[in-house]
């Protein structure tokens, strides 16, 4: 996997791709009470304000904390990779879904309901938490399923297709010094 920044900078890049028009268009249909064409029409002016979000927020928060945090909590020498792959999944989720519906509340209850539609401010700054801790618990199910089993897969996939001849190269430089030092 990613084992220079510029790799896990596209890895970030790869994932949140993947990740933002998927949350776009889940918090997007339940809002509007289902999915429909009406939902992706008016969803797609939102994508790339929240993959400028998520990205700057993976980059620099989500997965550094991650990486730490899974690491805490199991020792990846003694661990199985997929174990390994699997808790830093769950701690990023566990950081980035709180952050993401957290900046959504902002945007989506507090922007565009106040600013735009004109809803009363009062009740956006009265009620930021419940929208905040709504946004996470709709969220949360949606984001650990959908990371664990959908978007880390094909994040994975994609990514060893467009670094796969950087891996090969990484193999032989490492097994060049035993060739030589067996001369």
């Amino acid at each position: 996997m990613p084992q220079t920044k510029f790799q896990r900078l596209m890895f970030a890049l790869i994932t949140v791709i993947i990740t933002v028009p998927c949350f776009v268009f889940y918090c997007s249909s339940y809002e509007a009470g289902g999915f429909n064409v009406e939902v992706i029409k008016n969803s797609w002016i939102f994508i790339p304000i929240e993959f400028v979000l998520a990205y700057l927020c993976e980059i620099f928060i989500g997965s550094p904390l991650s990486v730490k945090l899974a690491l805490k909590a199991i020792n990846p020498q003694k661990n199985d990779h997929m174990i390994v792959e699997t808790a830093i999944i769950c701690a990023t989720v566990g950081i980035m879904c709180p952050l993401m519906s957290f900046l959504a509340t902002i945007m989506y209850n507090g922007i565009i309901a106040v600013g735009m539609n004109g809803a009363p401010l009062n009740d956006f700054i009265i009620n930021f938490i419940p929208y905040w801790l709504q946004k996470v618990v709709l969220n949360f199910p949606f984001a650990l399923l959908s990371q664990l089993f959908f978007i880390q897969p094909l994040t994975r996939t994609i990514f060893r297709a467009i670094f796969k001849n950087n891996e090969h190269k990484q193999e032989e430089a490492k097994e060049e010094p035993e060739l030589v030092g067996a001369k």
